[in-house]
C-alpha cells in the first residue's frame, strides 16, 4: 500500500455483470450501483426532483389531502 499523500487511493471500479447502467448503458460498478458513475447518478436524482419520474393520475392537486380530513 502507498501511503504517500500525494497518491490519493482511487476507488476501484468493478463492473458487475450484466448490470447496465439505466442513463447511459454502460456496465455499473459495484460503488454506484445501478449506475456507472456519480454523474449518472446525479442526472437520475435531477430527474427525480424535477418530477420526470411521477405517475399520471386524475386527482386534482388537492384530493388526496381532502380525503384524509374526512376520517374524523
Amino acid at each position: 500500500m502507498n501511503a504517500d499523500p500525494e497518491h490519493p487511493k482511487k476507488a476501484k471500479v468493478i463492473p458487475l455483470k450484466g448490470s447496465k447502467c439505466p442513463i447511459c448503458k454502460k456496465p455499473a460498478t459495484l460503488e454506484m450501483r445501478p449506475f456507472c458513475s456519480k454523474r449518472c447518478a446525479d442526472l437520475d436524482l435531477g430527474r427525480w426532483l424535477d418530477g420526470d419520474y411521477r405517475l399520471p393520475t386524475n386527482e386534482a392537486p388537492g384530493d388526496a389531502e381532502a380525503g384524509m380530513e374526512d376520517d374524523d
